[in-house]
């Protein structure tokens, strides 16, 4: 089998994430199209092995290994950020990027500060005027 499949289909998996991570606005399709490219590197370094492998004398099977730890990497990678996502999105009622603001604990009690003194005619801002439309 020539390199050239592999190496196209490695391509049109790579774009195909990219694309993913750049139009999505989803933070777990953002995860998924990063685990698309991830998939996509381990094919090209598997298909890159056996290409070597065929020339080389002494075979040492480098880009398979490589292949296990990029593996390994992505599980731990996803775990985690499935769990900060599932953290953002219980505080913030939502996991779409746009809608998601400064995640600073100092962020919202800037925006209700008491200083001000009360003001009963203002809109509701911030977090409440968010949950107050997701349930409208």
């Amino acid at each position: 089998m020539h390199l050239a499949y592999p190496a196209v289909l490695s391509a049109l998996l790579f774009c195909t994430g990219l694309y993913g991570v750049l139009a999505r606005r989803n933070a777990i399709l953002i995860l998924m199209s990063v685990e698309l490219m991830l998939n996509a590197v381990n094919l090209n370094l598997v298909a890159f092995d056996v290409w070597l492998s065929k020339t080389a004398e002494e075979t040492l099977h480098s880009g398979q290994a490589l292949t296990l730890f990029t593996i390994a990497i992505a599980a731990a990678e996803i775990g985690i950020g499935l769990a900060i996502v599932l953290a953002v999105h219980r505080n913030r009622g939502t996991a779409d990027i746009d809608r998601l603001r400064d995640t600073a604990e100092g962020h919202e009690s800037q925006e209700g500060s008491a200083a001000d003194g009360p003001d009963t005619d203002a809109p509701a801002t911030g977090a409440a005027a968010e949950k107050a439309e997701a349930t409208a």
